[in-house]
């Protein structure tokens, strides 16, 4: 290489380095938010004080990338703290992902009807919704149900973890309940087997699974990875062919992580 081509390529390289746009770092978790996750997130209580670090970071990593636009109603800190938690926990296995088909989060007061997104009248019975055409890369969630989802320890429901798992379906250009992003390939057909099998045993009256899961694939997916989030133990002990699937689905094992911690 010349002397003047040498130089042209130092100078392309610093200019690089100086307009690249940078990643923003992401600030520290406030003391008192860390108390919230304590106080609210029996996931986040669970963890090791390393793994904790990293929820923290994670958290409020996501919050740097993602908007929550509260209306009608006033966002709080434990709203944040929730919603970016929400997110967080169906990906924690999977260190490096990161919600491209999500820019905005509009947090309704309660539930809102489901074409208009009215929050008040008739028929308003919808908690929380991921958007498509022109709501595309926005996710609507009720404050109530949010905060009901982390508040009962005992529920199988939760709403948020709900939605961002249809994120999760929706990341490989199909929302069809099979995460092909997240599941290795070997198991796709087990999970879809698994899948009609369970949906029929629902309709069946003969499972304790949500039966709002059996309204289409991707609803059993969504319903099943709230109660695989919100009560593991239950779910291996009832379903462990479902369990055992789900645990390779988010590479984690959540009633384990209960057990241990627990120890």
């Amino acid at each position: 290489m010349t002397g003047w081509m040498l130089l042209v390529v130092s100078i392309a390289l610093v200019a690089i380095l100086i307009f690249w746009p940078k990643q923003k770092k992401s600030k520290p978790m406030p003391v008192s938010w860390q108390q919230l996750l304590l106080q609210h997130l029996h996931f986040y209580r669970h963890l090791s004080e390393a793994e904790q670090k990293l929820f923290e970071k994670r958290v409020m990593d996501f919050l740097q990338y993602v908007q929550i636009h509260p209306v009608k109603t006033t966002l709080t800190d434990l709203d944040k703290i929730l919603i970016a938690s929400s997110a967080i926990i169906p990906i924690w296995g999977f260190p490096n992902w990161h919600y491209y088909n999500l820019k905005h989060i509009l947090l309704y007061p309660n539930a809102f009807e489901e074409k208009t997104f009215q929050i008040e009248g008739m028929n308003r019975d919808v908690l929380g919704m991921v958007g498509t055409g022109t709501l595309n890369q926005m996710m609507i969630l009720s404050q109530k149900a949010l905060r009901e989802g982390f508040m009962n320890e005992h529920s199988k429901s939760n709403t948020a973890i709900h939605e961002f798992v249809h994120l999760l379906d929706k990341a490989d250009g199909a929302t069809d309940g099979i995460p092909e992003n997240l599941l290795e390939k070997p198991y796709i057909l087990p999970w879809v087997q698994l899948m009609h099998q369970t949906i029929q045993e629902m309709q069946a009256g003969q499972s304790d699974i949500n039966i709002y899961g059996t309204t289409n694939p991707a609803e059993f997916l969504a319903v099943v990875s709230e109660y695989f989030f919100s009560q593991p133990h239950l779910l291996q002990q009832h379903h462990p062919q479902l369990y055992a699937l789900l645990e390779k689905t988010f590479r984690q094992n959540p009633a384990q992580l209960l057990q241990t911690s627990d120890q």
